[in-house]
């Protein structure tokens, strides 16, 4: 819902509360707090105008004053959970810059779990998230490319991140609500593919099997896949 007849705009371009009156209750700052309180304890489905103004103390009618629409109340949330992110000084080396970006941003998606849902260039121009992207771009200074290239990679390794992290959250989800222990669940799905391997038809399959990868380090598999990204932009 958003109020009606109201005109596009960007969130952090208009007062904190629109028409006149008296001083704000309250700031976005409060606004965002109790919305992003709300996400990490019950999913961003949770996070209604309606929840989010009792959460601060006010009529949902209120709230629309100071947030017109659940989208800017989204960009609110991106926003505050994107000052999280550490700014440190840059090394001189931007590839291990940029992998500690991605490390850092995996770990923030992981406190909130939400976070993957709404990633999106439209929340990308927010107050936090310029300050983060200027941090990014200070990793890549040594990085002989243009701004438009170092964008891309910046774009790319959130992309990955974002990937690898919604997989992970909808894997151990998934694994909450078996009925049964996931050990039992691989054993089975091990015995299963085992027996089709073992048929003959998939060859290939087979060999792979036959090397025995054992256990998957999924920590080793992210900084893989990072380093692989930054590997393609550093060949150029």
């Amino acid at each position: 819902m958003s109020v009606r007849g109201a005109e596009p705009e960007v969130i952090w371009a208009r007062p904190e509360r629109a028409g006149r009156g008296p001083k704000p209750a309250f700031t976005r700052t409060d606004i965002a707090t109790v919305a992003v309180r709300i996400a990490d304890a019950e999913g961003l489905d949770a996070v209604s105008m309606r929840h989010v103004a009792a959460g601060v103390g006010c009529g949902t009618m209120s709230l629309y004053n100071y947030v017109p629409r659940k989208e800017d109340l989204y960009e609110l949330m991106v926003d505050a959970v994107s000052s999280e992110h550490e700014l440190w000084e840059p090394t001189g080396d931007w590839r291990a810059d940029m992998m500690r970006v991605a490390e850092q941003t995996r770990g923030l998606m992981h406190r909130h779990p939400w976070v993957p849902r709404l990633m999106s260039p439209v929340y990308g121009f927010s107050p936090h998230a310029l300050r983060y992207l200027e941090h990014c771009l200070a990793c890549l200074d040594p990085m002989d490319a243009s701004y438009g290239t170092k964008l891309e990679l910046i774009a790319m390794v959130n992309g990955v991140v974002t990937t690898f992290v919604r997989n992970e959250i909808d894997s151990a989800e998934r694994v909450r609500n078996l009925p049964w222990s996931e050990e039992r669940e691989n054993a089975m799905r091990t015995a299963y593919l085992a027996g089709r391997v073992a048929s003959g038809a998939y060859p290939r399959m087979a060999e792979a099997f036959a090397e025995g990868p054992g256990a998957v380090d999924m920590e080793a598999v992210f900084r893989r896949m990072v380093e692989r990204v930054l590997g393609g932009f550093a060949a150029l």
